[in-house]
């Protein structure tokens, strides 16, 4: 056996893919991180003096126990890693063959693309990158129960009206995953506000639900005409929960401030009409992390930047009390 492990201090973070600037910003403004002793590796960001307990919504994935393995060969690091845990996935930056090589003699853990409705995996995954041919950072406890924190669906390229589908697809999976929830279904009564051009509509219409589009400009014509959908122009913020009615599921994907789609949120969940949220909170500029730490305490909700976000974050709220 000719390999070492070094344990480390502090947290690494792997970064939404051309989004480590954002990363650096949030650890900077929000976790108000010491930079002293910092390494980038890629897109991981390994900040040895971190002390908040704090973790990024723009890291995808967090090294939650860093450590190094020094090593001579392959088989030696896969040995050294299926001595520490199971399941291990890669984040490769340089050394592909050779990480290749590794990852081979490790077991198999399915990168494919998924197909939507799916379960996310409930096993815990440890990564692993390497630095070079006899050094890699890993950690077997990480924050994500995804291959390397990411998530890709098969996608259909002909008939969802936008591509922000996938954003209510990633949104749906992970609604299920922590709040074990349903996936809406045809006994399903849904309010989308700001629907237009209607790709969350067709995400819902294909899961049999009904649901009630506003928006002042209209749908896609085939989600017009489809007998699933009630649609209204209107703005839909306009509209009270009360002259809605009793939803099963309420979501919005509307470009507006923060401060306002708070303000929203907190009237449907006042008005005891719905028990579960999907939102999009829309970043005006800089973003305001008062104003998203006002999301993440409300109860039974989660502030998440997904896979197929952008400049923005999602606030999934899910109350089985309600």
């Amino acid at each position: 056996m000719s390999y070492s492990i070094q344990k480390l201090p502090g947290k690494a973070f792997l970064s939404f893919p051309e989004q480590y600037n954002d990363l650096l910003l949030e650890c900077e403004n929000r976790l108000k991180v010491n930079f002293l002793d910092s390494k980038r590796y890629g897109d991981v960001l390994y900040l040895p003096n971190i002390d908040s307990e704090l973790e990024p919504y723009w890291a995808r994935l967090v090294f939650r126990e860093p450590f190094f393995i020094t090593f001579d060969s392959i088989g030696d690091i896969s040995k050294a890693l299926k001595s520490i845990a199971r399941l291990w996935t890669p984040y490769f930056y340089c050394c592909f063959r050779r990480g290749s090589f590794v990852q081979e003699k490790l077991p198999y853990i399915s990168q494919k693309k998924r197909i939507f409705p799916c379960e996310i995996p409930s096993s815990p995954i440890g990564i692993y990158t390497l630095l070079d041919e006899h050094t890699a950072l890993c950690s077997a406890k990480t924050s994500s129960f995804l291959p390397a924190g990411k998530i890709e669906f098969i996608e259909d390229h002909e008939n969802p009206p936008s591509r922000a589908y996938l954003k209510l697809q990633e949104s749906l999976c992970l609604a299920h995953h922590f709040f074990s929830v349903d996936f809406p279904s045809d006994s399903t009564n849904c309010f989308e506000a700001g629907a237009c051009p209607g790709g969350w509509t067709w995400v819902l219409c294909g899961l049999g639900s009904h649901v009630f589009a506003v928006d002042r400009s209209p749908l896609a014509q085939s989600l017009m005409e489809n007998p699933l959908v009630t649609f209204l122009s209107h703005d839909a913020f306009t509209l009270k929960p009360s002259e809605i009615g009793k939803c099963d599921w309420v979501f919005s994907d509307v470009i507006c401030y923060p401060e306002r789609l708070l303000k929203w949120v907190k009237e449907w969940l006042k008005s005891g009409l719905t028990k579960n949220m999907i939102c999009t909170i829309k970043m005006q500029g800089a973003v305001q992390w008062d104003i998203v730490s006002e999301f993440a305490k409300i109860p039974y909700s989660r502030v998440v930047h997904l896979n197929y976000n952008k400049h923005e974050l999602t606030f999934i709220h899910c109350n089985p009390s309600s």
